[in-house]
């Protein structure tokens, strides 16, 4: 049955010399894998160019339950980025974050209170100005409430060290090594004050980036279990750096 759906695109891969197949985080069925026939073919209602990380679609697909590939009718841009193709630290940022979703993100039910989290997130990330490199870093701490693995927030009493593994604030140093230092907990206390679209709030310099960058993928490591390497990573700390 043909369905509308907004989706989110994260990658693609070529299947023939005209057909593609793309995973997109849709808003009513989660993430999905579609094979989009046609794809140079001036007929064609989806056009390549719509395809890049984080672009955000209206779409029309063929959709059966239990069906491992879906098939899509077509897709259009739902918010044309005006930044993100063009800006590298922006466009840095989007290819880091569509890889990390395609690892994150396995559902394939709907759950509209994330997906209009991550329609918003890049929206904002397209269109702010100052602060934007605080993006990501601000982006990857909130997202963890809408995967479960929400930290615990600051205590009243005494703290130190936020501890990666219990995902807790502690006084005194934990005995494993999966924690952050004394300095950097009191910076990664600054993402639990400060509103996502307050970027520029942010008092990060680029070494606390690296390192809270470093910190949020090992707890995503421990608390989604992800595997195999982010292979954008090491591209997006140059750029940012």
């Amino acid at each position: 049955m043909l369905q509308k759906t907004r989706g989110i695109f994260l990658h693609y891969i070529n299947y023939s010399d005209s057909s593609v197949i793309a995973k997109i985080y849709t808003e009513k069925y989660g993430q999905q894998a579609y094979i989009v026939s046609g794809m140079r073919s001036k007929k064609s209602g989806t056009r390549i160019n719509v395809f890049q990380p984080l672009f955000l679609l209206d779409m029309e697909v063929y959709h059966k339950d239990g069906r491992g590939v879906q098939r899509l009718k077509n897709a259009r841009l739902s918010v044309p980025f005006t930044q993100i193709p063009y800006d590298i630290s922006k466009s840095s940022q989007a290819i880091f974050l569509s890889e990390l979703l395609l690892k994150c993100l396995k559902e394939e039910e709907g759950n509209p209170e994330l997906f209009d989290f991550l329609f918003y997130a890049a929206c904002l990330l397209d269109l702010s100005k100052e602060g934007s490199n605080n993006f990501l870093i601000s982006f990857l701490f909130r997202l963890t409430r809408y995967l479960g693995v929400a930290p615990q927030s600051p205590p009243a009493e005494p703290f130190r060290y936020f501890d990666l593994v219990s995902a807790s604030f502690r006084q005194n140093e934990p005995v494993h090594h999966q924690f952050m230092d004394v300095e950097m907990t009191q910076k990664f206390v600054e993402l639990f004050k400060i509103d996502f679209s307050q970027l520029k709030m942010f008092s990060f310099q680029n070494r606390h980036r690296t390192i809270l960058l470093d910190h949020l993928i090992e707890y995503y490591k421990i608390h989604l279990d992800l595997s195999g390497e982010l292979k954008s990573l090491s591209v997006l700390k140059e750029v940012l750096s």
